[in-house]
């Protein structure tokens, strides 16, 4: 049974079965009370950890994060200093917590006190510790991409069902508001058919070569390395080993694909929610890339993808278009993005007063969605949609079965950046049609012990 719910469960059992003593401060069962909080533990404490997803959970009253993990053990102890230090600002006590450390996630999974987690590690490492947190009756707060694999995140979404886990993909766009307007605009007919979408997302810069270091002695290398093939050790394939800047891990195939997963997933995403096709995706894939010829990161340059989808939409992405999604339909068009942010090939960098969201009259941006028009589904703030859910069992914004379905998209287009031609997608099987050599990259070697394939269930 969930620690918080067992008081009010017991207090219900019998009729005075319990007498509450006069002297116990009313502060122990109010909704501050210990039983009443969600204890969280923080799994990766990297540069996404401490800028948004710690910070993220943390704001909210009910969350209470009591563990770290980490495989850079100097990172582990900044996380904990962190979040100690949060809450020491928050109630004035330098004991407000004692935060436990785990060089293993697994350890930490194992704690019965923790009732989620939150997973904020570099990509190949996703999937993995959300099977596992999910067979070991915690809910999930999953950074995308949700899989390096269509293979493991088929998986992950079927496991995450059977054990009734809630998960909820970092694909925080579902939280603004201009983009769930957007796609109310867009689902309830206001630019007519839509027919086309495009998307704007840029590649990644090549890199220099790099030579062979020493392991440092605070990094568990061979576990970070995981289902992954053994490699020699430098740092920029890493993470910094001082301050928090963007990884090089980020730019190299074997830990992830590049933009197309890494801000891909986000407007796809948010495109589906647009289209109606949360559930589904395309039915078929074209793609040209450019790739590196040399240097030690090899992801995706300057790129256009084609999918198209069987309700007769066309979707297009490349660097060439303004970051963000723009739908075009028979009467008109619509464009959202994140603001005054825009992707570059580092990180989102500010960018000045740029329309959040614009379309081609302003007819289309003051409608009025009717009481008997498509409503979408409102969250303010996504951590905080995540934690609300855990205590009601309802899905979130994001749930796991979208989350990798956005996440698949990006996947098969990476693919086709390396099969030519036109690959006919099937939603429905997840397979392609009379292409054995895409459907073999649709799931990657796991080196053992680490990996999806050999997770117990």
């Amino acid at each position: 049974m969930k620690r918080r719910n067992f008081l009010k469960n017991t207090v219900a059992t019998t009729a005075g079965a319990i007498i509450i003593p006069s002297i116990v401060p009313s502060s122990v069962f109010g909704k501050s009370a210990p039983s009443n909080k969600i204890n969280v533990g923080q799994i990766g404490c990297g540069r996404i950890a401490r800028t948004h997803d710690m910070p993220g959970t943390m704001q909210h009253e009910v969350a209470r994060m009591i563990a770290v993990s980490d495989l850079d053990s100097n990172r582990m102890k900044d996380g904990k200093k962190l979040v100690e230090d949060f809450y020491k600002k928050k109630t004035g006590s330098d004991n407000a917590v004692d935060v436990k450390m785990y060089g293993d996630y697994k350890e930490m999974l194992l704690n019965k006190d923790i009732d989620a987690v939150v997973i904020s590690t570099p990509d190949f490492w996703h999937s993995q510790p959300a099977i596992e947190a999910a067979l070991a009756g915690k809910d999930i707060y999953l950074q995308k991409p949700t899989s390096l694999t269509v293979t493991e995140g088929r998986l992950l979404s079927d496991i995450v069902h059977k054990q009734g886990a809630i998960l909820q993909v970092g694909t925080q766009q579902r939280s603004s508001s201009q983009f769930r307007r957007a796609a109310e605009l867009v689902r309830n007919g206001r630019i007519g058919k839509v027919h086309t979408v495009k998307i704007g997302l840029p590649g990644d810069p090549s890199g220099p070569e790099a030579e062979e270091m020493p392991i440092p002695s605070s990094l568990n290398y061979d576990m970070w390395l995981g289902s992954t093939p053994e490699v020699p050790y430098t740092e920029i394939g890493v993470h910094p080993q001082k301050g928090y800047s963007r990884p090089g891990w980020l730019r190299i195939e074997q830990y992830g694909a590049g933009m197309i997963t890494g801000w891909g997933q986000h407007h796809y995403d948010s495109a589906s929610w647009g289209m109606d096709t949360e559930h589904t995706g395309p039915i078929s894939v074209e793609a040209i890339a450019q790739f590196p010829k040399s240097g030690l990161w090899n992801v995706h340059g300057d790129f256009m993808v084609k999918h198209e989808y069987e309700n007769g939409m066309t979707v297009f992405t490349s660097g060439g278009y303004p970051n963000g999604i723009r739908y075009e339909g028979e009467d008109g068009w619509i464009f959202v993005t994140r603001g005054a942010y825009r992707a570059t090939p580092s990180d989102p960098i500010p960018e000045g007063s740029t329309n959040a969201l614009d379309a081609s009259s302003d007819e289309i941006l003051k409608s009025v969605i009717g009481d008997d028009e498509i409503h979408l589904y409102v969250s303010d703030e996504q951590h905080g949609n995540w934690l609300d859910c855990i205590q009601s069992r309802k899905q979130p914004i994001s749930p796991v079965e979208i989350g990798h379905r956005a996440c698949s998209v990006c996947l098969i287009s990476h693919i086709a950046m390396k099969v030519p031609g036109i690959l006919n997608w099937n939603p429905k099987t997840e397979k392609f049609s009379d292409n054995d050599l895409a459907n073999s990259m649709l799931s990657r070697p796991q080196r053992y012990p680490y990996g999806t394939s050999y997770v117990k269930r």
